[in-house]
Parts: structure tokens; sequence; C-alpha cells
């Protein structure tokens, strides 16, 4: 009965022996690639959410450091967005095994990142010697005695019963220079335009002094060059000219207007701009210069610490001389700016007329700044005074021989 009903359900023709019942899926090819990709955006999901991993998959390396010994905290700070170094310890390194007591491992935090990096730094760096304040002193010819800390860095000092003056003062032969007359030149304004100061350093006798300023990108590193040289120094202290503001010296300058420890402040800040210089100067500062008041504080303060005083001669009302000898302070005053004209004619004029000051007084001292002209005009005078029985000296000479006669 089942096989006949079966036989009329079947088309005409066709059997239903081995044939297969087909399956019918409830849903397509299209909706199941669908729900296999959701799956997919699911589990990544998934990953961002719960993972903790702020790099979001970005490629690491993992590197095992050995546990490090311990640090000493170092209190210098290094200004913002310096590198600065914060711990310093022993460490051993494969370049250094065999001395690993001197080396020192540096923990360098970046100012303005954060970032942290440990350098070792090995016995022999000059870097780890003496004093962070004052690095390789001896290889610059500087005497460390001669040096202490204030706030703004290394300012000079008497030590041992040696000052400044004697230490730095540029070799001469003074026995000779006591017999015969003798010409200093001081050429001032140095340290602001290296190409002008190089010129100066590089084109001139030792004997002749240079002065510089306290500005600069780096004015310590012009006037450890002119040491080198054989030059003799000075720094020139910025003072209050009389059209202050409208002439401004530049920061830190002394001012009429300061207090005596606002002034030695700020004077403090100008000594420790270099090392390595016989006396100061003053640059510029009529105004000043004249003003026994603010003056005193400063020469004596100069005289306390073993150094000179050059006066460029800029105003006939100065009162640093009087002040000077009141404290045994070593003191000279030019005669004149060679310059004050910066032409060839006038400056050869200039130069015989210290000529005839130098053979009427014993000593003649002049002033100039860095012009071109000056520094060729001199360099061809010079040359000329031996035949001339004049001696060229450094200032600290002419001052010796100034003090004893």
């Amino acid at each position: 009965m089942a096989e006949a009903a079966d036989e009329l359900s079947t088309p005409l023709g066709q059997t239903t022996k081995g044939r297969r019942r087909r399956v019918r899926l409830p849903f397509t090819a299209m909706q199941a690639l669908a729900v296999l990709l959701g799956l997919v955006l699911v589990g990544f999901g998934g990953v961002a959410l719960f993972n903790d991993n702020p790099l979001g998959g970005e490629p690491m390396a993992r590197i095992a450091l050995g546990t490090p010994p311990p640090a000493v905290a170092d209190d210098k700070r290094a200004p913002a967005g310096q590198a600065e170094p914060v711990a310093k310890s022993p460490a051993k390194t494969p370049a250094a095994a065999g001395d690993a007591k001197d080396a020192k491992t540096v923990t360098i935090i970046d100012g303005s990142s954060g970032k942290r990096q440990d350098v070792v730094i090995g016995a022999a760096d000059p870097a780890d010697k003496g004093d962070g304040d004052a690095p390789a002193l001896a290889t610059t010819g500087i005497d460390p005695r001669l040096l202490e800390k204030s706030r703004y860095g290394m300012i000079p000092v008497v030590a041992d019963g040696l000052k400044p003056f004697t230490v730095y003062a540029a070799d001469a032969d003074r026995a000779k220079a006591g017999r015969m007359p003798v010409v200093a030149i001081v050429v001032a304004g140095l340290g602001v335009g290296a190409a002008k100061t190089t010129d100066a350093i590089m084109k001139l006798p030792p004997a002749v002094t240079l002065a510089f300023t306290p500005y600069g990108a780096d004015p310590g590193k012009l006037a450890e060059r002119a040491r080198t040289q054989r030059h003799e120094i000075l720094l020139q202290i910025p003072m209050e000219p009389f059209d202050y503001p409208d002439n401004d010296p530049g920061p830190q300058t002394l001012l009429t207007t300061l207090g005596s420890e606002q002034n030695l402040d700020r004077f403090y800040w100008h000594l420790s701009r270099l090392q390595g210089y016989a006396g100061i100067a003053n640059f510029m500062g009529a105004r000043f210069v004249a003003t026994d008041l603010v003056m005193q504080p400063i020469v004596r303060e100069a005289a306390k610490r073993g150094l000179s005083y050059f006066d460029d001669g800029s105003t006939p009302r100065s009162v640093a001389q009087s002040l000077a000898a009141g404290q045994a302070l070593p003191f000279a005053r030019a005669d004149f700016a060679i310059d004050a004209v910066p032409t060839s004619a006038e400056i050869d004029r200039a130069l015989v007329k210290l000529e005839t000051i130098a053979k009427e007084r014993g000593t003649a001292v002049g002033v100039a700044s860095a012009l071109p002209v000056s520094i060729e005009r001199l360099g061809a005078w010079l040359k000329t005074l031996d035949s001339k029985g004049i001696m060229l000296v450094p200032l600290t000479t002419a001052m010796l021989k100034s003090k004893s006669g």
C-alpha cells in the first residue's frame, strides 16, 4: 500500500529507489558570513577593552637587566629642559673591569620628556674629577685654591697667601721695565663678537692685556684661549653711565640707585662669568665711577679678593684712584683711548703721543677697542717700540712700576 502510494506520488518515468532527501538550512551563506565577521569584531573589541596594553599592540622588546647597586642621590639640579644627573653609584663595566671602583653610573632624566637613561662614566672621565663647579681647572692654568663658590658660580678669592693679581699676571722682565720707559696697551670690549676677539688674541703680542665683558655666548672659552696665548686678561664690570637707561651697558649693570648689597650681588654675578683674570675694569659707568658712596663697596671687595682695578679714563670725575689707594689696591688709569677717532691717521697720531708720555713719565697706558683698523695699526706700531727704546709690558707690570715709582 505504501509502495503504491509512493508510485502514485512519483512523476511518470522516475523511481524513488536510492534517492537522497535534501536538507534545508534555516539561514543562507551570506547570513553565515555576516555572523562570522560579527564574532571577529566582538573578539577585537574585547581585547581592546580588557587587555592592559597602552601601546595598542605595538611591537616591543624586553631586556632583562641586573639589579643596580644602591644609588646615592645627587642634589645638584640642572635647569628645566636639560638632562639632570640624579643618582650616582659604583658600577662595573666591561671596559673598566680592572678599575670598577672608580666607575660611576649616572641616571639622567630629560627635563622635558621625563625619559631616564643610565650612563656609565669611567675613572678617566675628566668631568668626574674634583669639584663639579670647576672642572679641569689644572688644564686651563686656573688655580682652584683661588676660587670660591658663590650662588652664581666660582669667583676669585685670596688663599694661602696667593692673590689672583700676582698668580694671573703675565710674565715680564720687571727688572728691565724698571730701567726704561714702558707702554701698556689694553684692548677692551672683548667676549662679544668671536671674530674680533679672536683677531685681538691671535694678532697682537702676548704683552698686550685683553679685557673681556661678561656677556657673549661663552666668554669663558674665549678668555681661556687668550690665556693659552699668554695674554693677561681683565674682567670688565658694566656700570651705570650718565645717560642710563637710554645707554644701557647690559644685564646686571651696577647702578647708583641700588643699595650696596644689591650691587655686590650683581658684582658676584659678573665675577662668576669667567676665571683667570688679574683684575677688573669699568665697562662704561661714567656716573657710577664718579659716585663715592656706590664705588666704595666695589673697590673694597675687589681688594679683598686680591684683584687690581683698571680705569679706562673715560671720565675725569672718577673716584676709583683715590679709593684704590685707600685699599692698597693695584691701580692703573688709561691716559687716553688711542682709537677715539677710528681712522689710521688719528690712531697713528695717538700712538706717537703715547710714546712721548712714556719717555717723559716712565709709564704710559693706552686703551683701544678691537676694531680691525685698531688691531692693524697697533700691530704695526708695536714692532717699532724696541728701536725707540720703549718696552711693551702687561698692565700688571705697569701697575707695579707706577706703585714703586
